[in-house]
């Protein structure tokens, strides 16, 4: 109910009142404490002047509050349910903060609740839950962000229990990719992405627009709103396919173009933000946008790429991966990540500064074996080795994953890449002989 202060009053077997017990909210201090419980009293001894003090205890909120200076509009909690003891759950938590920091929303917190399994309803126990509502209350945050991907029953259950908005971690990678994509590709594949998951998530809010059921009439009052905005998502969905698929169309005809000048196709893959546009950039001397941020280039761009020894390819960057990528993702971005398939090296970027960087790797190479890429010729490069103080640790580091150790940043750490690139494109062309 939000009340800022609760007493609860005993009563004696004989009816007579006994002590009264108060306890009351607390602004966001260092203890981490939501509420400061009073020394009990009996009714008559009661002398708290309860407007002035919950006038000053409001005060203090807003005050505490207002010391934020923040103008984001989404100030938002990020929640976590981890029931594997092995998972690094404050690593998938940083890695959800930095996409909130992609698409602006300022975090204010992040919790983290070990269970043998999730709640079904609330994926995280409802004494947890009530304890983020005083929380959020405390800090002034307005959004629950779960690290998970959430039904419409358990964002309806959540929503209605804290009356925060809430939303999943697919939902904001949904919301980089609509922002980030400038192509008219991206476009479609992004709005198809957001329609596909938004359909099954539909739900009625009002009971009462249902139709009669069974009987006389039961057809009668026609499609209801919840089924009229299903028929439209479906319509709207089979209308942006069609446009997709004459996309791919012209793009196929660009890649027949392009093969028939026998240049041999380098594909930078990688964990989103391991500067794989940065590298594109300094190998062509292109000035393809980027950004430390997550999910910064979305449209592939390719650019002719000569080496030392005259050798020449077109290299191509494409979108970055991530951990559990939503699967409508996948799908509307299956026709440019299937442009793949025609790659004959596959460059795949690593930020070795990341300590969470093997997992990567595992990311990537999953979702290459998903999409039959894992046989192709692969490449491995450290990016950002200027951020590794040990130097040993970097070369034995480059030695187990058999990887180039560069930062883009530098070219003159580029030739190694450069050589051994060369060195793999012609065994790739004396094999294909």
């Amino acid at each position: 109910m939000r009340l800022d202060l609760v007493c609860a009053l005993e009563t004696g077997s004989d009816g007579l009142p006994g002590h009264a017990h108060a306890a009351h909210l607390v602004p966001e201090n260092p203890e981490g404490r939501f509420w400061l419980t009073l020394s009990p009293k009996r009714p008559a001894d009661l002398d708290l002047d309860f407007t002035a003090f919950i006038t000053a205890l409001e005060g203090e909120f807003a005050r505490r509050q207002t010391t934020r200076k923040v103008e984001a509009v989404d100030r938002a909690i990020l929640v976590r349910v981890e029931t594997n003891p092995f998972f690094d759950g404050e690593a998938s938590l940083a890695e959800l903060r930095e996409l909130c920091r992609t698409c602006d929303v300022e975090v204010f917190d992040t919790v983290i609740q070990r269970r043998p399994e999730v709640d079904p309803r609330f994926l995280i126990g409802r004494g947890k839950l009530s304890d983020l509502v005083i929380r959020a209350m405390q800090m002034d945050a307005n959004l629950l962000i779960f690290d998970h991907e959430l039904t419409a029953a358990q964002i309806r259950s959540l929503a209605d229990f804290t009356e925060m908005k809430v939303i999943d971690r697919t939902q904001v990678i949904l919301d980089i990719f609509a922002r980030r994509a400038h192509s008219r590709e991206g476009k479609i594949q992004v709005e198809l992405a957001q329609l596909k998951y938004r359909l099954p998530r539909l739900t009625r809010q009002d009971a009462g627009l249902s139709r009669l059921a069974g009987g006389i009439g039961g057809t009668g009052p026609g499609e209801t709103k919840l089924e009229v905005d299903r028929r439209r998502i479906r319509e709207r969905i089979h209308h942006l396919e069609k446009e997709l698929k004459m996309v791919e169309k012209a793009r196929g005809q660009r890649r027949l173009r392009r093969e028939k000048t026998e240049l041999p196709v380098i594909s930078i893959v990688g964990y989103t933000n391991a500067g794989k546009s940065t590298l594109l950039n300094a190998l062509t001397k292109s000035e393809v946008f980027t950004e430390d941020r997550l999910f910064a280039t979305l449209d592939p761009k390719s650019s002719r790429l000569r080496f030392p020894r005259d050798t020449e390819a077109v290299i191509t960057d494409t979108v970055g991966f991530i951990r559990d990528l939503p699967k409508e993702l996948v799908t509307a971005f299956r026709a440019t990540l299937d442009e793949l398939q025609g790659a004959d090296i596959l460059l795949h970027v690593i930020d070795v500064s990341n300590p969470a960087f093997e997992a990567q790797i595992a990311s990537v190479e999953k979702i290459l074996e998903d999409l039959d890429l894992s046989g192709k010729p692969t490449l491995r490069v450290f990016n950002k080795e200027d951020r590794i103080g040990d130097k040993a640790l970097l070369a034995t580091l480059s030695g187990r994953f058999d990887a180039v150790a560069i930062s883009a940043l530098e070219p003159a750490t580029l030739l190694p890449l450069m050589e051994r690139l060369e060195d793999v494109i012609r065994t790739e062309s004396v094999r294909k002989l």
